[in-house]
């Protein structure tokens, strides 16, 4: 896809640090691939360690002012912000769909969700409270409030350019923190752009700062051991979220980590086929499988097993794939060359180790980097596949005899994102969501992600949440005073 000419003049593609457009300290560029074309699209300034040093000294001026404007001013920004994504939805979607690949339907879909958070956080910054009560002994007066915890460190990953940066922006915003940005290598333009319809938002000098680069390792190092950031907000894998924790250990950071998944899809006997087979769909196909809540192990009773396998592979087989910018494009390519060899790779040695391929399994002809919709069956527990997080439009399909066998194995991994269970059986319904070990379960729905919930995992899959009533206190602290209480 060929971005438009006039929307391509009107991109940003430089550095956005205390309230300016700069290019990079090196001057530097990289460049950014439309991976259905391998065309290039853009040349964006590649950050340097000189570059991170001015964006979190920016902030850390930003820090104190920022943080006592008041919660309707910030909520204001947000609501400006929101509107402004919405009336440029078709914008920022041809955006996203050249950078990252994404039918321009899905792409809609995201900046809809991706604004929510705007607009949810616009309503809770002003809902930000405290307490207060009287110590048990009736000397003191106890008042408890929330304060911004500070200069906070924004990493976002590829898939959801636009959905992730709002996520964690708006939260920032609305408590009252500034903050550091870097968005994807992969996919910088949607970022960029957001940083620009914040800045006619209304957002004040030095309060986002966004360093885009090709040395992600180098400009998040100097964040992380600078002594100003207070707060590190990341989503990626779990290797890099480990070292990110660490780092943070080393400077007693805040963090949030929303980390990898292995998300489970259970249907049980009972289930209703056909809304299992398009929950089906739906959680294993948004965003072409390149998403940490897609699911990754589909577990189908056996009694059911070979009905619901066929319908499903005919579902996929039926998805049409192509250049996410052409109309009725319904699956657009991975995101890159290493994204595709993974898939690939992961079929073949789940193949070699005895699963069946009902549909896809190859990788169509022609340019970008495409991988046809995927159905295995008979997939062994020793395939690779069964214990790594996809990231692709493949399904494996394991049977299972017993709701205890089926949940042994939905926890037996060290991710907890995200489970799906469908069923007719209120009680099997709330025995799976109670006993699975994820941070969400979507239970007869093939989608979970939304701006009023709580977003995140337990065990390897992160810390924290993001999104609902929760998600702001991620980036508040509380302060108790003391007060003594008159006598007389």
């Amino acid at each position: 896809m060929t971005i438009t000419s006039p929307l391509l003049e009107e991109l940003q593609v430089d550095l956005f640090i205390d309230g300016q457009w700069t290019p990079s300290s090196s001057q530097k560029r990289f460049h950014v691939e439309n991976p259905a074309t391998f065309e290039t699209i853009a040349h964006v300034a590649d950050g340097t360690v000189e570059d991170a040093q001015r964006a979190i000294e920016a902030a850390g001026r930003a820090q104190t002012a920022w943080g006592k404007t008041s919660p309707r001013f910030r909520a204001d920004i947000l609501r400006k912000a929101y509107e402004i994504i919405l009336a440029r939805a078709d914008e920022l979607a041809a955006i996203m769909t050249a950078e990252m690949g994404k039918p321009l339907t899905e792409a809609k879909g995201e900046i809809a969700y991706g604004a929510e958070f705007f607009r949810w956080f616009s309503e809770e910054a002003a809902r930000i409270d405290g307490d207060s009560t009287t110590s048990v002994d009736g000397s003191n007066r106890i008042v408890v409030t929330k304060e911004p915890v500070g200069p906070a460190v924004l990493v976002t990953p590829w898939n959801f350019p636009l959905a992730m940066g709002t996520r964690k922006i708006g939260t920032a915003i609305a408590a009252g923190c500034t903050m550091v940005f870097k968005p994807a290598e992969l996919t910088p333009l949607t970022s960029l752009a957001l940083a620009g319809i914040l800045q006619e938002a209304g957002l004040p000098a030095g309060v986002l700062n966004v360093v885009t680069t090709s040395s992600a390792s180098s400009v998040v190092s100097v964040w992380m051991n600078s002594g100003i950031a207070r707060k590190i907000s990341f989503t990626g894998s779990t290797e890099v979220g480990k070292i990110l924790l660490r780092q943070a250990a080393e400077n007693v950071m805040r963090s949030s980590m929303e980390l990898g998944g292995n998300a489970p899809f259970i249907v049980l006997a009972d289930a209703d086929l056909d809304r299992a087979v398009e929950g089906a769909i739906a959680a294993k196909m948004r965003n072409m499988g390149e998403a940490c809540t897609a699911a990754n192990r589909l577990y189908v009773h056996r009694d059911i097993a070979e009905e619901f396998s066929r319908r499903f592979a005919e579902r996929m087989e039926a998805l049409r794939v192509g250049d996410g910018a052409l109309p009725g494009t319904q699956v657009g390519p991975l995101i890159d060359q290493d994204g595709l060899d993974k898939v690939q790779h992961l079929v073949d040695d789940a193949v070699a180790k005895g699963a069946k391929v009902l549909t896809g399994g190859f990788r169509p002809e022609g340019p970008g980097y495409f991988y046809k919709p995927t159905v295995l069956v008979d997939v062994p527990a020793e395939a690779e596949i069964s214990r790594t997080e996809i990231f692709g439009p493949v399904a494996p399909i394991s049977v299972f005899d017993s709701e205890d066998e089926v949940l042994r194995m939905a926890n037996d991994t060290e991710w907890g994102l995200v489970g799906y269970v469908f069923t007719q059986d209120l009680d099997k319904a709330a025995r799976f969501s109670a006993e699975l070990e994820v941070g969400m379960v979507g239970v007869n729905t093939g989608i979970v992600s939304n701006p009023a919930a709580p977003f995140g995992g337990v065990k390897q899959s992160g810390l924290g949440r993001e999104g609902g009533r929760v998600g702001i206190d991620e980036f508040l602290e509380y302060k108790y005073a003391a007060i003594p209480v008159p006598k007389g």
